[in-house]
């Protein structure tokens, strides 16, 4: 499926894209998960230069490698040695690179951070409070478990606090923008195929795609992909739950 809508979120990324070529620019991404928040983003910087750092559950040099090639492909800029790197070294390195040029850092699955290294957040806060006031960066972060990314920006007691110059919440396709879809897809849709839709996906992005890819267009073919043994959507709702209010994170 084609990328669709998100105008409004597009008009703000480049308002804030100016302004960071000024003054150091943090922008929180927020919406609940499958909503499209990392598309969003990679498809606004398409065209233009991007940092992208996914924080899998690795160890932390083994990401600290990743990410340090990503900065050699994307920037053509050799670096130290990664051998025992941390990230903090990695950041710091950033910033101090976007003293002199503009850089845009795209760190996704953010509160990931607590897995790999909790004291990351702290590094992360000495760095940016050192280096703001005269770096070009825009360091934009997204993260779809709700309950830790509020925890690190919304608890007064952890080290990011108050350090977002932006917030950017996703919200799910309206109901114009899913007839938009299936007129692309299906011009001969019913509006009972049009419901099904709105009403089996709520407008998530993710769950959109699905049926378009698969060529799921009427509300018999919807809801039989939808209730089918081992389908994507049953085993969906275990995995949010289980993200949101699992084993808590120390």
């Amino acid at each position: 499926m084609r990328f669709f809508d998100r105008e409004a979120e597009f008009e703000k990324l480049r308002e804030i894209e100016e302004l960071s070529q000024e003054v150091a620019q943090f922008t929180i991404i927020t919406g609940r998960r499958r909503i499209g928040k990392t598309e969003l983003v990679k498809q606004f910087y398409a065209r233009k230069t991007l940092l992208y750092f996914f924080v899998a559950r690795k160890a932390e040099t083994d990401l600290c490698d990743i990410f340090i090639e990503e900065i050699r492909t994307k920037l053509n800029i050799p670096m130290i040695d990664s051998k025992g790197i941390t990230f903090a070294t990695v950041f710091k390195f950033i910033m101090e690179l976007s003293q002199n040029q503009h850089i845009t850092l795209f760190i996704d699955e953010f509160q990931d951070f607590f897995r790999v290294n909790s004291s990351i957040y702290s590094d992360m806060q000495n760095i940016w409070d050192s280096y703001k006031n005269t770096a070009h960066i825009h360091l934009i972060v997204a993260g779809s478990v709700n309950t830790l990314m509020n925890k690190i920006f919304k608890d007064k007691k952890e080290p990011l606090f108050g350090r977002q110059t932006g917030t950017m919440h996703v919200r799910p396709f309206r109901p114009s923008v899913l007839k938009e879809i299936m007129s692309e897809y299906c011009p001969e849709y019913k509006k009972s195929d049009l419901l099904a839709l709105y009403t089996l996906t709520g407008g998530v992005a993710k769950y959109v795609e699905l049926f378009i890819d698969h060529k799921k267009f009427t509300e018999k073919t919807m809801l039989n992909m939808f209730f089918e043994r081992d389908s994507y959507f049953l085993s969906e709702g275990k995995n949010m739950l289980v993200d949101e209010f699992g084993v808590s994170i120390r």
